[in-house]
């Protein structure tokens, strides 16, 4: 089963905009995919059954969270492993993410650098799709698609005004979690990139 929210991009980022030569100096870029991965590490704390997954009868819940994140390249689609995603920073999560999507273009990464993802997080939008309709890595029971960052004419306070729009969209093993559990997971997800802190 899939849900799709509609998320609005503008307080990140404008705090992307301020932190953007910082990290640079850092020596990593801080993209609009560190905030995310930070939104649903928060997300996955609050709706832990995001987390699981399903070994034959059994209910597997994970105590750390490894986020999958999913790497387009020239002969495929790879999606290596953050592990422990949940005690990285903002920084911490940009470094992993940018130093496997390196790797998994210079094909080097190891085997273990694709295994034990908990949450996989896949951006179709980087192609310009408005959203996707994820398959879940299984056995992991849900995954996170994320659209098209763009400007779009919404309405704020009654006028009409300029925002970063995304859709989001998780899909979900209606065997595991219902719908109400994956929408409290998505609204928890939309709230915390709106009001980033």
């Amino acid at each position: 089963v899939h849900s799709v929210f509609e998320v609005d991009f503008a307080r990140v980022a404008k705090i992307r905009e301020q932190k953007k030569a910082e990290y640079d100096r850092a020596g990593v870029k801080l993209t609009f995919l560190s905030f995310i991965a930070k939104a649903v590490v928060d997300g996955i704390r609050a709706v832990p059954i995001i987390n699981t997954s399903i070994d034959g009868d059994t209910i597997v819940y994970k105590k750390d969270i490894n986020l999958g994140i999913a790497v387009a390249l020239d002969w495929g689609l790879i999606v290596p492993v953050i592990r422990q995603a949940d005690e990285r920073n903002l920084l911490g999560l940009s470094r992993a993410i940018a130093d496997l999507a390196a790797r998994a273009r210079a094909k080097q990464l190891k085997p273990e650098d694709v295994q034990g993802g908990t949450f996989t997080i896949t951006n179709p939008g980087t192609f310009g799709a408005q959203f996707g309709m994820p398959i879940i890595n299984q056995p992991q029971v849900a995954i996170l698609g994320v659209g098209i960052i763009e400007k779009r004419a919404v309405v704020v306070d009654d006028a009409i005004a300029i925002r970063p729009r995304a859709y989001l969209t998780l899909g979900y093993d209606h065997r595991l979690v219902d719908g109400a559990v994956a929408d409290q997971f998505m609204a928890d997800l939309k709230r915390s990139i709106e009001h980033f802190d």
